[in-house]
Formats: structure tokens, sequence, C-alpha cells
């Protein structure tokens, strides 16, 4: 496995879909993610995945990692992705080639590791929602590859109650309805793409994030902030998937050994993220910040202003018929 930092046209020639394409003895696949250093959780899985691919192809397949930022940002690399110019993908997927993908970040889903679990595990629930919507944007999907719930990190203050939120303004990323559920919360809200949002708790543009996992705010953001909030309004995963111009130019040997490659990655991913998770509290707490972990006394009415204002927009988004898997399966606040 190779590991670049510049986007190159000429590698992967072979990728070029020409006829006979299918019958061609060796590949070489670009792998990236859009979220994830080298030596993070999610630059582990792609390095991971790249590695299995390549050991269980017998050098058939060669794969060549990108990590976050080495091909662009998020939208960039995510149009890299549709556009064939990158084959694999670990990514927090846009909304902008199908406003069904909101559908990932349905707001107060699930409300425990248990359930999440059960909901995003190959033939969950969750998961079964995603494969055609996928297909329809030209990719194929394998499946999640869990981070864990989210909360507020924030500066100076926090807030455990709709009222109290309302003095805070916290950074969204621009994806629905992540900006729509923190309003919900009783925040008020700015969108900040990634690489911008150091610079804007440093200089109090915003009071805080409010998107991420623990890492993320741990790892990026500890010397500016003072508190982590598990609001737990979603249950973050990154995706496993293909372009699928790409997935249908290999053979069948290929074929499964890509799919097999992302399904141990994932299966990995269910058995070590809470426990990595955890991990990530104690180094914050040992840091200096302060985790607040709401009960579900204090979690209910908040969970219940955010379904009764967020679920109405997905449903414009994502149609009737996925909101009511999704009403027939969440969990009762």
């Amino acid at each position: 496995m190779k590991y670049q930092t510049v986007f190159s046209a000429a590698v992967a020639v072979g990728l070029a879909m020409a006829p006979g394409f299918a019958q061609a003895q060796s590949v070489t696949l670009r792998l990236a993610t859009d979220s994830g250093a080298r030596g993070s959780a999610a630059g582990d899985a792609i390095e991971r995945w790249a590695s299995l691919i390549e050991e269980n192809s017998d050098g058939d397949i060669e794969v060549d990692v990108f990590f976050q930022n080495e091909l662009g940002g998020q939208q960039e690399v995510f149009d890299l992705f549709v556009a064939n110019e990158v084959q694999l993908m670990l990514n927090w997927p846009m909304t902008s080639y199908d406003p069904r993908i909101a559908v990932l970040y349905t707001p107060y889903m699930v409300a425990s590791w248990d359930e999440a679990m059960e909901a995003y595990r190959p033939g969950g629930w969750v998961n079964g929602m995603l494969g055609d919507i996928y297909n329809d944007i030209g990719l194929e999907f394998f499946g999640a590859w869990p981070e864990g719930f989210n909360g507020i990190a924030t500066r100076g203050s926090y807030a455990l109650t709709v009222e109290d939120a309302s003095s805070l303004r916290i950074r969204v990323p621009p994806v629905f309805p992540m900006a729509e559920t923190i309003q919900a919360m009783g925040y008020q809200t700015a969108t900040i793409d990634w690489g911008e949002v150091f610079t804007a708790i440093q200089t109090g543009v915003v009071d805080g994030d409010g998107a991420n996992v623990i890492y993320w705010d741990y790892e990026y953001f500890r010397d500016t902030l003072d508190y982590y909030n598990r609001t737990r309004q979603q249950f973050l995963t990154g995706i496993l998937s293909m372009n699928l111009e790409a997935w249908e130019g290999l053979d069948e040997a290929q074929q499964t050994v890509i799919r097999d490659a992302a399904v141990t990655v994932m299966e990995e991913g269910f058995a070590n993220a809470q426990g990595l998770d955890e991990g990530y509290v104690q180094q914050a707490i040992e840091a200096g910040m302060e985790y607040i972990d709401p009960t579900p006394e204090q979690l209910a009415p908040i969970a219940t202003a955010v379904r009764e204002t967020v679920w109405p927009m997905l449903e414009e988004q994502v149609g009737t018929e996925i909101m009511d898997v999704i009403r027939a399966n969440a969990t009762e606040f």
C-alpha cells in the first residue's frame, strides 16, 4: 500500500474502465477518508481496509491511501468519489447528491450503544435503508463504521435545557439536518467548514462545536473548550462504500475481496468503538475538560422537542416510507 499526499491523475490509469477491464489481472484503487488524519481511528480503519484488500487479493489489487484533506475538503473529496476519481471511501457523506442521505443524521433515533449497534450493523434496520439510496447516486454501499454518540462541546458554560441553550452559539457542519437539530435544542448556530472551526472557537465567533463525538473535540480543540455535554442527538457513523462504476468494472473475485474486507473493518469497528470512545472521555477529563452525561430524564424533553421540529423536515427530504421505518424502530424517550 502506498501513501500519497498529492493527487495525481496518472495514478491508477488502469482504472479507466476501458473495454475488457473486468478481465484485468491487476487493479490500482484510490481509497480516501474525508475525516481522519494518519494515526486517527478513521485513518487506522482505512489502512486496515487497504491492507486486507491487498493481502487477500494476492497482489491483484493495489490500494493508494489518502487521509483527511490530502485530496481536498469534505465536499471536494466526495465529488471526486462520485466522479470515480476516488474509488473507495470511508466518509461522513454529504447530502448534495441525494437529500435522502440525511437519514444518517436523523436525530434521536437510538439512545444506547446496544440499540445503535443493533440498528447500524450489517442487516440492521438503519443499515438496510441505505443501500438503495447509495446505488441511486452511483455508489456501492457496504455498511456503517461506528464512532458513537455526539454532543455539544463548549467553553465558558454549558446547557442542560432548551431554555438555557439560547445564549450559546454553536458551530455546525454544512449538512442537513445538523443546524436544524442544534437549533431545535435551543442553541444559536453558525455553519462553518471543519478546517475553520478552531479559529472560530478561538476568536469567539462561536462558543463551541455541536456535531462530533468527543474524540474530535478533544483531539483538535481541547485548548479552547471547557465542557463536553453528551447530548446524544445523533449516533455518528462513517460509511464504507465504493464508486459503482469502479465496482462493476471488477471481476467477481475482486468484488468479494473488497466487500469481505469492508465487513471485517465494520465488525472490528463495532467491537472496538465503545471502548475507544470511553478512552477519549478519560483523556479529555485528564486534559481538563469537564464531561457531562445527561440523565435520560434530562434528555427526554430535548429529544421530544427535536423530534417534533426536525422529523417533519426530514420527512420532506427522505420521504414518508423511510420515516415510517424510523418511527417504527426508534427508541422511546
